[in-house]
């Protein structure tokens, strides 16, 4: 009755990745389309945003490597953000 069925590609595509994957390209995604803002501001809330997931990404099981790129987001983020003009 069912010819076919994709969803076992996609599942075995699928295996390889962790939820701090999908959160790291939503990140690069997200300051991609940021850029062309031309806002310091929006850069640094969308950069101390991403820290905080990324630290709760490692809770969910991912990598410790996560951990550390959202510490060191939390630490660089607000210091572009106080020295941002508008």
């Amino acid at each position: 009755m069912y010819e076919f069925v994709p969803l076992p590609l996609v599942d075995d595509f699928l295996l390889d990745y962790h939820v701090g994957h999908a959160v790291l390209l939503l990140f690069v995604l997200s300051i991609l389309g940021a850029i062309p803002l031309g806002s310091r501001k929006v850069l640094s809330l969308n950069a101390i945003v991403f820290g905080v997931l990324f630290l709760l990404v490692v809770s969910m099981g991912a990598p410790p490597q996560y951990a550390y790129l959202g510490v060191a987001l939390l630490v660089v983020a607000p210091l572009l953000f106080t020295t941002a003009r508008k």
